[in-house]
């Protein structure tokens, strides 16, 4: 499937683990990932909206620099997490080696491919999409409240910043986002 870049364009982003296995579940593997997250973004000029990590798979809402695309910015992401913990789970000889296993017998921590992606065009899409990130842990029963999941940017959102990775400010006018909690 080709990727339709829109230069500036807002991005919706879901990426699997392997088998869908629930490989997030580990706090330090979500500490990687954000330490990886924040490497990317600072590496590729990425604009982070809204974020979170499931058990098996994440959302993303971000946006690159003018001319900037996707998939080099996602596989830099997707491959640093993968060697940082494959290279752990190498050293404690850790079963789930065998489980991650692709039809060679090497380890791969995300799903083949570059995951599902598309283009957020209007605000409307944008709210919604942030609205999604954010209830995906409630809606699949893992919390009682969005705010409740320590692996979501939904409290950067509520304005407790204190402790939370930075989120960009979303686009277009501030007032228009002024009191939104990010899942209402």
């Amino acid at each position: 499937m080709q990727r339709r870049e829109v230069s500036r364009g807002v991005r919706f982003i879901t990426c699997s683990c392997q088998r869908r296995l629930p490989l997030l579940r580990n706090p330090a593997i979500c500490l990687i990932f954000l330490d990886a997250m924040d490497r990317a973004r600072a590496k590729f000029s990425l604009e982070v909206f809204a974020w979170v990590l499931m058990p098996e798979h994440i959302h993303l809402l971000l946006r690159l620099p003018e001319h900037g695309e996707l998939a080099p910015a996602l596989k830099s992401l997707k491959l640093s997490v993968s060697m940082r913990v494959i290279a752990r789970w190498r050293e404690i000889d850790a079963p789930v080696l065998a489980r991650i296993a692709d039809g060679h017998g090497r380890p791969r921590y995300w799903q083949k491919g570059g995951g599902f992606d598309r283009n957020v065009r209007d605000e409307y899409e944008f709210r919604r999409e942030v609205r999604y990130i954010h209830c995906n842990p409630e809606e699949r029963g893992l919390v009682e409240r969005p705010e409740d999941w320590r692996w979501s940017s939904v409290r950067w959102w509520m304005g407790r910043r204190e402790g939370e990775f930075p989120c960009d400010p979303p686009p277009g006018d501030p007032a228009m986002w002024a009191g939104w909690e990010g899942f209402k």
